[in-house]
């Protein structure tokens, strides 16, 4: 006879789920963080706040997780062989990341409330700086491991390196990446970092 779930126990439905990541997105996109609520997620993706909350604690966890799921699946980096191939697909990973239609907008009012709040800068530097950069970091230990790179590089000023162009042109100088932009910026950090 197969098992029953428990009565009250919550059984999360993954298409609801989904739902709900989408209504996060969009309401981060067109209202913020600050003006943010459960109630609109809610509203939103069609379900009880009840949804929401048997996800999530609080409304900072909820748009955290959300967007950490985003971002993180963004930087899996391909293993190419090389520094160069592997530097290439990083930045054109990155670009594609911080020129996602709706991630844009949301990632530059995250940083301004990042700003405003050290507590929210903390988590989100545990929920997506630091699980994108052990990514990175695992590019140059490779190089370093073929030879490409020495052993005693700066790994922290290397990483910050990798996104910092990119983050810059397009976030702070409201920037466009023209073509050629991704592989000059690629030639310059392979000169930079390599032997």
């Amino acid at each position: 006879m197969p098992r029953r779930t428990p009565s009250g126990a919550a059984v999360l439905q993954p298409e609801i789920t989904r739902s709900i990541t989408e209504a996060v997105l969009c309401e981060l996109a067109e209202r913020g963080y600050a003006r943010l609520s459960m109630e609109a997620v809610a509203k939103r993706a069609g379900v009880g706040k009840s949804a929401l909350y048997r996800r999530w604690t609080s409304k900072k966890d909820m748009a955290l997780a959300v967007v950490a799921e985003f971002s993180v699946g963004r930087a899996e980096f391909v293993d190419t062989g090389s520094l160069e191939g592997d530097i290439r697909e990083s930045v054109e990973a990155i670009a594609q990341w911080l020129t996602h239609p709706r991630f844009s907008s949301i990632l530059a009012d995250l940083v301004a409330e990042m700003a405003r709040s050290p507590e929210l800068s903390d988590v989100v530097e545990d929920m997506i700086g630091r699980p994108r950069r052990e990514r990175g970091r695992a590019i140059l230990l490779r190089a370093i491991d073929r030879g490409e790179v020495s052993p005693d590089i700066d790994m922290e000023l290397a990483l910050d390196m990798l996104a910092a162009p990119i983050y810059w042109r397009l976030l702070v100088r409201d920037g466009s990446l023209e073509p050629g932009y991704l592989d000059g910026l690629t030639e310059m950090l392979v000169r930079a970092l390599g032997k």
